[in-house]
Parts: C-alpha cells; structure tokens; sequence
C-alpha cells in the first residue's frame, strides 16, 4: 500500500508517498510561494531531485504541477496510491481519531476555523484539490488534536466562566498530536522498554511540550489554539491576557491586528527580527543584545515548562527532543537542561554536539533521566493511520 501524505499550508504544500508498513519514501515534494509572481515545485525521488520555478496561481495548479513531475520520472499516482492522508490542525470536540473524509465532514472541518483561522482553510483547500485530482481513493483527514483529546480535565480544562466554555467550545486541545505522540511511541521502542514517563520537546518554528505518562498524555503546552504555550518563531506563547484588551484599549488594535501580533509578528522574530535560529546565533556572537534577550526568553519559558511537567509527572524516565531545532540546536538543548544534575539530568557534552538523523542518547551515562534527540516522522504516522483505517473498513 503506498499512501499519499498531504500537508497544506496557506501558501504551499508539503506531500510525500510513503509505504506504511517499512516506513519508506519513495518520493518527496514541496510546492511554494503559491499565488505568487514566481513559485517552486521541488520533487525528490530517490537519487533524483528535480525542480520547477513558475507561476503557480492557486493551489490546485501547484498539485497538478507536481503530479506531472512525478508521471514524468514514471510514477503514476492513479496507479500506485491507495488512499491519500491529510494533516489537520484542529479537529474541535468532533473529530478525536483518523476519520475518512466525505463532503460532510469536510464542511465541519471547514466550520472549525475558527478554532484554528491560520490553518484549517489551507488544510481544507488542500483536500478539495486533492479529492479532485484523486477522486477514487479514500482520502483520511489525521488530526493534529487528537493525541491530547483524553488529557485530564484539570490540565484540559480554563478557568473562564462554564457556560461560556461550553457554549463555544474554549478548552485545552493540544497541537503536533502526530508527532507528540509517534515520537514518545520511538523512545520505548529505542529503549526497548514500555511505560515510560516522559518530556517530549517538539522544537521548530512551532513549538510544544507535552508530558507523558506510560504513553498517555497527562498536560501539553498549545491551548485552545496552537497560540499558548512556549515562546515560538513567530508566535508569543504565554503571554498575560490582558496584554489583548490593553492593546484595544490604548492601542486602538482590533482583533485582527492583534492575531497579526501575535501569530506572525512576535516570538523570536518580534524580539529579534529573525525567527532562524542560525541567524539569531550569529547576531548573538556579533553582540546583538536584541537577539541575546529573544534567545534567553526563548530558553526561560523552555525551562519553566520542563520543570512544570516534572512535577505534574512525579517520576521521570525521559526527556526527548524533536523537530528541527530540537534535532539540530545543540546549544539549545544544553541551555535547557544546564544546571539540573540536582534532579538527575546530565547531558553529556560530546554527545549532544554530535549530528545525526536517527534516534540517540545524548545525556551521559550516569543521568537517571536519559535524555534523547528523536526525529520525528509525522509524514509515516499520518501514513500509517490512514493505512491502519482504510485496511480496517
């Protein structure tokens, strides 16, 4: 079975054609800068790597663009994928598990906009395309949320007015469920043990914590929107809420102006001017103070979270980092976890500055916490849920 994996965004589309059972990747492609006066199609097929630059004026010509690059170096989708997976941002209250998709649902993920305005219409527009361009497959929508619909209520639930929460759907639902979740699934299966308690740190330009107690979250950082929680390269995470009303109030800053704030124009980027951690780390060394400050923030509020979950966890076997400055900031991952040889962390130095792109343990041998750097793969784990769930029906 190969399953075509989709990822759309506002102005591009990540796909991959994945075999879910040995987890290979027979091809990889990437369409950007959509609608705009030139555009990229980028397809990478094992030791072949071609490229377009072109106008792509809506998403739909990107797609079709990039299957004609595949047809052209002989794969033929119509032929060879069985089913099509989508990552969705948010699945609100109603969607909690892989779900095939049918224009019923598709107009209920649309509906969730709302909860998520920056992602689920571009996800919704890549399925429409898609459908279209593959419309004898099942296509199986994969939700970011879902890993985190069971957390506890303590950690789900906002102290806000009850009614009010119910009535429009306000709670904790938690982002990079996929990776959340397959990344904690590798750490067992590395370590060839089951039950593990466990920090998993999702570290890219969005960024989210969880804690994990015996493969069941119990807290996760992003909220109601993938907004909360650590300090991003665009977005603000945890920031007082009155901070919105002060900036209508005295600002004169309407809703939009403030989610334009604090979505693209805060983070490391508002502190800094850059949300690139290479970037930030050469202006650090040439005496930016501007980039000093957004890197200390960045690794405080990093260090507040690791030390909540320790304790909302009790017990702690693992911290994992992920993503790609998790796999790849070396620094970072000191930073965060310096000084904690008190309460058995200890990362070993040689370790952490070597690179790779497998799992490995980068704390020192005699750290009662093992700590490990784990690519993550949400590309497979979309594939293998919506394997599992079109081989079921």
């Amino acid at each position: 079975m190969t399953v075509l994996v989709v990822n759309s965004g506002s102005s591009s589309i990540k796909f991959q054609l994945v075999e879910p059972e040995d987890g290979t990747a027979g091809a990889t492609g990437l369409v950007e800068q959509i609608g705009e006066t030139e555009g990229r199609v980028v397809l990478d097929l094992p030791g072949d790597e071609s490229e377009k630059r072109l106008e792509i004026p809506d998403h739909a010509k990107g797609l079709q663009i990039a299957f004609d690059m595949l047809a052209d170096a002989g794969v033929d989708l119509h032929d060879s994928v069985t089913a099509v997976g989508h990552r969705v941002v948010h699945g609100g209250e109603v969607f909690y598990r892989p779900t095939v998709v049918d224009d019923a649902v598709l107009k209920q993920i649309d509906e969730l906009s709302s909860l998520a305005p920056l992602h689920n219409p571009p996800n919704v527009l890549g399925i429409e395309v898609a459908r279209r361009q593959l419309p004898d497959v099942p296509h199986v929508a994969v939700f970011d949320t879902a890993f985190f619909h069971g957390l506890p209520a303590a950690a789900s639930t906002y102290a806000i007015d009850r009614d009010t929460a119910r009535q429009y759907g306000i709670r904790r639902y938690g982002f990079h469920g996929t990776s959340h979740e397959y990344v904690s699934q590798q750490v067992e299966k590395f370590l060839g043990r089951e039950g593990l308690d466990q920090i998993v740190l999702h570290l890219g330009n969005g960024a989210s914590a969880s804690a994990i107690r015996a493969g069941e979250p119990i807290d996760t950082s992003m909220g109601l929107t993938p907004l909360e929680g650590l300090v991003m390269g665009t977005r603000s995470g945890d920031i007082d809420p009155g901070i919105v009303m002060h900036l209508r109030r005295s600002a004169d800053m309407d809703v939009d102006a403030i989610d334009e704030l604090l979505n693209r124009r805060s983070g490391l980027k508002g502190m800094s001017g850059i949300n690139d951690f290479r970037a930030l780390q050469q202006r650090i060394d040439g005496g930016d103070g501007d980039a000093a400050l957004a890197y200390d923030v960045y690794i405080h509020r990093l260090r507040k979270y690791i030390g909540a979950y320790m304790v909302d966890l009790g017990h702690l076997d693992v911290i994992a980092f992920t993503a790609g400055v998790g796999e790849n900031a070396s620094q970072v991952r000191a930073d965060a976890l310096a000084n904690l040889q008190g309460f058995g962390i200890e990362i070993d130095p040689e370790r952490n500055a070597q690179r790779g792109k497998v799992a490995r343990v980068i704390s020192t041998d005699g750290s009662a916490v093992t700590v490990l750097v784990v690519p993550t793969n949400e590309e497979l784990a979309i594939a293998r849920a919506t394997d599992a769930l079109v081989s079921s029906r």
